[in-house]
């Protein structure tokens, strides 16, 4: 039985509107095994229609073409795949080697579309290239060869799957006439080791050496004779001896498989690396902006968030009015306070009660702001031998009071005896920010403590003078540069009072100075742990619309939003900047569909499925984004680096936390937008047209 008949096929081309022309006119042939076919006719006669059509490049015809008794045209896609890879072998005119790839790596193309075992492939294609005299050759370039060697070469590809049948497109149409001869006696070898060799031709030479000549004309066939001299030759050794491969896992037998996709991706990314170095380096500045800008928010949330820690006492609540005209708290207000907030504890699942020996009102202090540059309403120190140093008491300054000891620099928080302070001798005191130490002109917060000054001050518009003693310095936090002081509630109370009944004054009601105490307008609770002290917070933070916590609480919270906007912006615009890189990875990768059209015709022409040069472009498109990725971890750290030395020296620490989660989210996105970026490039590539892609120049 013939292993290729065609029966009456008939080929039309759509012209523009309506109208078709005719490339093949009723087309009836038969060929068997073991022939060397010349088909021969001018350009534009029909020949590599035809050739495109025994070949499964093109199955839009009429008639029928049996593949050993099999109509191509009932064939599936993937059956035409098969058929491509498996049965036929092509052999073109302009060699069609790709360039990126070694002699060898041309050659074993097939086997790897076929997932062949590495070792099998090499020693397949190194046994027929030694028999084709190119074994020296084979770690070589195309563009390193000569034109026989890269003939030489394509008829190696073609046989490498052992193929029944052979389409050679004008093999010697580019070779010299030595280069010719040599050429020749290899497809007539292929013939007399009885595979069927089609050679469509020019040259009168070329066809003197076939067993069989075919002339169309026109679409039609004019001449089908054999050549009555043909000499068949007795083969000892056959091009292709028997190598089989050991047995793939049944589901991907056949196909080619994810690692030689990358393999071959790798080959294809290298052969244009400027260009893809180049294009990772644009990607991976979008994904250092990220990562940057993570690390950057990270560092600043938590250098506040340990700063308020380590001012605060985590077991300390601070409590204060969100009404800033009514801040006082009054009995009724403090009692209502104690029992809603034990209650809500103990919702909670909390025992923890609140009373008053847990809530202190004020924790007896009250803050006033100094200010250096005025000698009115004043704290006056007249150092020995110098000159008096003045700073203003500007206001009352609501923050909460340093209670823990690892904010205190030097000595005590200021407490006030209300026996001791009956003694006409009694000077009360005074706690200081470090700030202030520059009006005691001490070098250190120790030398300040035991301090005797002149305080000059006014309350609620009542002013007195007494004479203090500094009881402790004090880190002010966030405040570092104010000059502070702190003052007992009870020996504020006292003065006011004195001052009220030495001046004779009558206060109007507004002033709300009572006769007896201040009116606290902070209260304390200090809890039995920080969960506890976090339940409280959270009643405060369900209370907001009257209740405030304290000024570190509140800065750090602002600060945290503030960042937290930041952070939004920084994400939008590394957002729109990772959209463009996405667009660039896009654009490259349709650009590189185009340069390497005739490249996926190849791969087709061998039996490259759709899914196989789809996999081979989102390979590429992967490898691009885990080479952005790996170029953008570095970059990071390295500019990272620089910004911490660079603000370690400026402002003493550095606000940059760069975690390894965010070097594997920058990896991440990476990927994904490069393979996103992708899909479109590799489906067109997978969708393009075999024999118009091997017409591209």
């Amino acid at each position: 039985m013939s292993v290729l008949e065609l029966k009456n096929v008939n080929k039309d081309y759509k012209l523009a509107g309506k109208e078709k022309f005719r490339a093949l006119h009723n087309i009836n042939l038969s060929f068997e095994k073991g022939e060397l076919v010349s088909i021969m006719g001018e350009s534009g006669s029909g020949k590599s229609t035809l050739m495109n059509l025994i070949g499964g490049l093109d199955s839009q015809y009429d008639g029928i073409i049996n593949i050993d008794g099999k109509e191509l045209k009932n064939f599936k896609e993937k059956q035409l795949d098969d058929y491509r890879k498996k049965k036929i072998g092509f052999v073109f005119q302009s060699f069609n080697l790709i360039p990126h790839l070694s002699v060898l790596d041309n050659v074993t193309i097939g086997l790897t579309l076929s997932n062949v075992k590495e070792s099998v492939k090499v020693q397949k294609a190194t046994e027929l290239l030694d028999k084709l005299g190119l074994k020296s050759q084979i770690k070589k370039k195309p563009t390193q060869l000569s034109g026989g060697q890269k003939q030489r070469v394509a008829i190696a590809r073609a046989l490498i799957n052992d193929p029944d049948i052979i389409l050679a497109d004008e093999p010697t149409g580019a070779l010299d006439s030595s280069t010719t001869v040599q050429i020749l006696d290899i497809l007539k070898e292929i013939a007399d080791d009885g595979k069927l060799v089609i050679m469509v031709t020019h040259s009168e030479k070329v066809a003197s050496i076939s067993s069989r000549i075919v002339e169309i004309a026109d679409g039609k066939i004019i001449r089908d004779e054999k050549n009555e001299n043909y000499q068949k030759n007795d083969t000892k050794n056959k091009l292709i001896n028997d190598v089989h491969a050991l047995p793939a896992r049944k589901e991907k037998e056949g196909h080619l498989s994810t690692w030689s996709a990358f393999k071959l991706s790798l080959h294809n990314m290298w052969a244009s690396k400027v260009k893809n170095i180049l294009m990772a380096v644009g990607v991976s500045i979008s994904l250092v902006s990220m990562i940057l800008m993570l690390s950057f928010g990270s560092g600043l949330t938590g250098y506040i968030s340990n700063t308020a820690a380590n001012y605060t006492n985590p077991n300390m609540v601070t409590i204060s009015k969100a009404d800033k005209k009514n801040q006082s708290f009054s009995e009724d207000d403090i009692d209502a306070l104690q029992q809603d907030i034990t209650q809500y504890l103990k919702d909670n699942g909390n025992d923890f009660e609140v009373n008053e020996n847990t809530m202190s009102p004020g924790l007896n202090i009250v803050t006033f702001s100094l200010d250096p540059t005025s000698k009115d309403n004043t704290v006056e120190y007249t150092p020995e031998g110098g000159e008096t140093k003045y700073a203003n008491v500007v206001d009352t300054y609501t923050t909460p009071p340093y209670y823990s000891k690892k904010n205190m620099l030097a000595g005590e928080i200021p407490v006030y005896n209300a026996e001791e302070a009956e003694n006409e001798d009694y000077k009360g005191q005074v706690m200081l920010s470090k700030a202030a130490c520059d009006l005691l002109e001490v070098e250190t917060p120790e030398e300040a403590v035991g301090k005797e000054v002149h305080l000059n001050a006014s309350f609620a518009g009542i002013s007195f003078e007494k004479d203090v003693i500094i009881s402790g310095i004090v880190d002010v936090s966030f405040f570092g540069d104010m000059m502070v002081m702190y003052v007992d509630y009870g020996f504020l109370n006292k003065c006011v009072k004195e001052a009220i009944h030495n001046k004779n004054l009558t206060l109007p009601p507004e002033q709300q100075v009572p006769e007896t105490d201040l009116v606290p307008n902070l209260l304390y609770i200090e809890a039995d742990s920080e969960s506890t002290a976090d339940l409280i917070k959270q009643y405060i933070a369900q209370h907001k619309d009257t209740l405030t916590g304290s000024v570190e609480e509140q800065m750090a919270s602002m600060f945290t939003e503030m960042l937290s906007t930041f952070s939004i912006a920084l994400a939008i615009i590394s957002g729109i900047s990772l959209f463009v890189a996405l667009i660039m990875i896009l654009v490259v990768l349709y650009m590189s569909v185009a340069e390497r059209t005739k490249e996926i015709g190849v791969l087709k022409s061998i039996g490259a499925r759709g899914k196989d040069i789809r996999l081979i472009f989102s390979s590429e498109s992967f490898l691009i984004g885990l080479l952005s990725g790996i170029i953008s971890i570095v970059l990071s750290l390295v500019v990272g680096g620089i910004f911490i030395l660079v603000l370690k020296s400026l402002l003493g620490f550095a606000p940059l936390i760069m975690k390894i989660e965010y070097f594997g989210l920058a990896l991440l996105v990476s990927i994904v937008i490069s393979v996103m970026a992708g899909l479109y490039p590799s489906s067109k590539a997978a969708k393009l047209d075999p024999v118009e892609s091997l017409r591209r120049e």
